[in-house]
């Protein structure tokens, strides 16, 4: 019998099952709504395939033959894995569980999308986040992330992307230093740098800035660390908006108004985008976001 079933297609199983349980061809295909020809030619094709008869027929109906009594336990086992198999997918799919690698840039982990993610992992209590900060974009074909979030002005990798809202930055600093300040363009005034020569003492950005006249002196290539610095009073830090106003030992500097500057994405590898709990943080995190767009637009402070 096993030598004869290893080339069949499984998929005749249900066809034999039917016919089997209702006793006619008709039957059979009502039960399981398929064409009466379909079902037919299906049963043939697995006689055929075992070179044996299933069915004995008559004018009353089929009845099994020895070896169809002795298929049909077989089959009715497959049938029971494929429904538990069916029933464990569904169950996983109502009600997601497992980990979420998510990558980022550290700078995020002080802005309100920490609280987001927080939120996520409290309604969904069996999905689990494996958050990791860098500032290296994430090889999603080496599965690096599952997802991740970009603050950047386009993406080029080959990923399904989702550019949520563009952000506005400005320049930030301690209150006392802001105090200080007059409307002369940044005369006398110091800024935070990135990663300019260490002669440089202005850039091109600071040029575009609300205060050229500012000198480019510290050279801070983090933006959690530019923060703490021009919170200390050290200068001007040019930070997104929706991470600075929400701390309140730096200010935006007065005389400006925010810039349109990059964009926040999300980022996802195509292979996942039908996986249920990438799925929902995906949909959950962009969501709550775009909810929020005045925030990452820089209109929450006036």
């Amino acid at each position: 019998m096993t030598q004869r079933l290893g080339g069949f297609d499984w998929d005749d199983l249900r066809f034999f099952l039917a016919v089997a349980r209702m006793g006619t061809i008709r039957g059979g295909a009502q039960a399981i709504s398929a064409n009466h020809a379909t079902v037919a030619r299906r049963l043939s094709v697995l006689e055929n395939t075992i070179e044996a008869r299933l069915f004995d027929r008559s004018q009353t109906g089929l009845k099994l033959t020895q070896l169809g009594e002795e298929l049909l336990p077989f089959a009715e086992n497959v049938e029971e894995e494929i429904a538990a198999a069916s029933r464990n997918i569904a169950g996983r799919d109502l009600k997601p569980a497992g980990t979420v690698h998510l990558s980022m840039p550290p700078f995020l982990g002080t802005s309100s999308i920490i609280t987001d993610i927080a939120a996520f992992c409290e309604k969904f209590e069996d999905i689990n986040i494996h958050l990791h900060a860098t500032d290296q974009l994430a090889d999603f074909d080496r599965r690096e992330a599952d997802v991740s979030i970009r603050y950047a002005y386009e993406v080029l990798q080959d990923v399904v992307g989702r550019r949520l809202v563009r952000c506005s930055n400005a320049a930030y600093c301690s209150p006392e230093y802001g105090a200080k300040m007059r409307d002369n363009g940044g005369e006398d005034l110091s800024w935070i740098g990135w990663f300019e020569d260490e002669t440089a003492t202005t850039a091109p950005w600071i040029q575009n800035s609300h205060f050229p006249k500012a000198k480019l002196r510290h050279r801070v290539p983090e933006g959690n660390a530019q923060l703490t610095l021009a919170a200390a009073g050290a200068g001007l830090a040019l930070l997104p908006c929706f991470v600075a106003d929400g701390h309140s030992e730096v200010v935006r500097a007065p005389f400006q108004t925010p810039v349109p500057d990059r964009s926040l994405w999300l980022l996802l590898h195509a292979d996942l985008r039908k996986t249920a709990r990438i799925r929902l943080f995906v949909d959950f995190l962009a969501e709550r976001i775009l909810a929020r767009r005045s925030e990452f637009e820089g209109k929450g402070v006036i």
